[in-house]
């Protein structure tokens, strides 16, 4: 796939298409804190393509092949918020389904409420409200998690950055379902050799997600399905309950065995219900 550039003032933001822009269905992958486009995994963009969608996906600020910040700079949600409508403009999309995973869900749900023009319907993933704020948010982290991905021995060599990587993968993903190890390594391999993970970009992302400046949920007016994995290391499951309780009309789908990723196993059920709220 071809990497293509959009613009967002001095910061120049990656993306890839998949389909036909001009007759497939708008959708937008948005993805979570410090990780790649690439781990949005090709087959379920394929399994996106054929179920009708044409597919953007892109790396955040900070992230792979777009602009990198350098210690002590700082960017907040709106930020980001921003870039998404740069990829928008530069696809040539007036508005567009949206699908955020993580803290790509929080930015799906600022873009929602502060550009609703450019916002068909929102499938918001494994996420917190966006209006939540720090305390709130500090609640539905499991912290024994993060501390656990804090104690990753620093890496030394190329292949001590790409084996951190997979744990922090395998620590996130559904303990419900098999890990795809193969598929882990090599778009870990993939993600080190785009741009190697940078600690800072870590901090400056966390800080942004709590630096969202919108209007309450209750004011979302776009078609809304909220999933949350039910046995989420990281983010507890009433996270997605409680985004969607104040969203009018929002869905919520909590499936056993989940946890902060996406399973192979579930794709056919979730690409039907992004179908369903794009129709």
């Amino acid at each position: 796939m071809t990497v293509r550039y959009a613009a967002n003032k001095d910061v120049q933001i990656a993306y890839e298409v998949l389909g036909d822009p001009a007759t497939g269905v708008p959708l937008l992958l948005i993805m979570g804190l410090d990780y790649q486009m690439v781990w949005w995994p090709d087959e379920f963009c394929e399994q996106l393509v054929a179920a009708g969608f044409a597919v953007v996906r892109f790396d955040n600020r900070d992230t792979g092949l777009s602009t990198h910040f350098a210690k002590g700079d700082s960017y907040t949600g709106n930020d980001m918020v921003d870039d998404a409508l740069a990829v928008l403009d530069a696809v040539g999309w007036s508005d567009a389904n949206v699908f955020g995973g993580s803290l790509g869900a929080a930015i799906g749900q600022a873009l929602a409420l502060l550009h609703p023009e450019r916002v068909r319907s929102l499938v918001s993933v494994m996420g917190t409200p966006v209006t939540a704020g720090t305390l709130r948010t500090l609640r539905y982290v499991r912290f024994g998690t993060v501390a656990k991905l804090a104690r990753l021995p620093k890496a030394a060599t190329r292949e001590q950055e790409i084996d951190n990587l997979v744990t922090v993968y395998r620590t996130v993903a559904s303990p419900g379902y098999p890990f795809p190890e193969d598929w882990a390594r090599h778009v870990a391999t993939l993600s080190h050799d785009r741009h190697p993970r940078d600690p800072g970009t870590t901090v400056r992302q966390n800080a942004a997600s709590r630096r969202f400046t919108v209007p309450a949920l209750s004011t979302l007016t776009r078609p809304t399905v909220v999933i949350a994995g039910a046995d989420d290391p990281l983010v507890r499951p009433v996270a997605g309950r409680d985004t969607a309780r104040q969203i009018p009309g929002a869905t919520f789908v909590s499936y056993p065995g989940m946890g902060h990723n996406l399973p192979e196993e579930l794709w056919p059920d979730i690409i039907e219900r992004t179908r369903a709220v794009a129709r």
